[in-house]
């Protein structure tokens, strides 16, 4: 593909989102590779106008909610530069973020919302795109409104997919909050800085699955029964150079390490479905 019609295939892109469109291609996501590209130069050069920092319980990292502007396109962006060891959970670090973006991208889920890094304020962090016509599950919750019928038993596949990716991560941090639904119900995962652990219960240990760390208030577990057959093809042939490739150096060869101790356990409850159901009950 020449650079001229790479430019202009983004231009379009990034047009569609001026004109009102950008709910339709903000879904469970940026399913084409070139969609997630442009996104990302129109984050790292868009102009930063208008800034606020974020608080409150729903954000305790403190980010900065950034208006950004490149042309006559206009979007947020959500900025943070959190690194710390939290005395209690684990690491906080803004790189995680876009290592979380990069695997995401990898494995073809298109769950987490391009992020990239951008200095602020004479600082580097994590600059994601800020999701538009979205609603978190739990102000859905609050407002006691279920999933569509119709889309219910597409929504548990992405909620088992969710589960899968964030034990891959080790993402301790899943919560009600950080699952938003877009408009279509399609699933948009963002808040993942506290990930990637080496140490502690989420190091060696599934943070969901049937035998994972993270329960139903009766002691349930939360299963991924059901998976894309293309996901799990993608989590088998993994492997330390492409990680790397992805993640460059936002991840720790420790961390890496630490991802693919998990990864083999995720296949290995895949795997036990399969035995115990059928490939054809298990992928899809």
């Amino acid at each position: 593909m020449s650079i001229r019609i790479t430019l202009r295939l983004v231009a379009v892109i990034l047009a569609l989102a001026a004109a009102g469109f950008a709910a339709t291609m903000i879904q469970v996501g940026f399913k084409d590779t070139t969609e997630g590209a442009a996104w990302e130069e129109f984050l790292r050069m868009a102009r930063i106008g208008d800034s606020v920092q974020l608080g409150g319980p729903e954000a305790t990292t403190r980010p900065w909610k950034l208006t950004l502007t490149k042309g006559d396109v206009t979007r947020f962006g959500l900025w943070k530069d959190i690194d710390l060891d939290l005395e209690q959970g684990g690491p906080d670090r803004w790189r995680y973020e876009i290592a979380a973006y990069r695997l995401d991208v990898l494995l073809g889920l298109g769950m987490v919302p391009p992020t990239v890094e951008r200095a602020f304020q004479g600082r580097w962090g994590s600059l994601q795109l800020w999701m538009g016509d979205t609603e978190s599950l739990k102000a859905r919750m609050a407002r006691g409104v279920d999933i569509r019928a119709d889309k219910r038993e597409d929504w548990n596949r992405k909620a088992y997919l969710e589960r899968a990716f964030d034990s891959l991560i080790a993402n301790g941090d899943r919560n009600v909050s950080n699952i938003l639904i877009g408009a279509d119900e399609s699933m948009i995962l963002i808040d993942h800085s506290r990930t990637f652990w080496t140490e502690g219960p989420f190091a060696k240990t599934l943070i969901f699955g049937v035998s994972g760390l993270k329960r139903t208030a009766d002691g349930a577990p939360y299963p991924f029964p059901k998976l894309s057959r293309a996901f799990v093809e993608k989590l088998r042939t993994l492997d330390a150079k492409s990680v790397r490739d992805a993640v460059k150096s936002r991840l720790t060869g420790s961390e890496i390490q630490a991802l693919f101790t998990r990864r083999d356990l995720v296949l290995k409850e895949i795997d036990a479905f399969i035995r115990e159901r059928g490939e054809a009950e298990v992928l899809y």
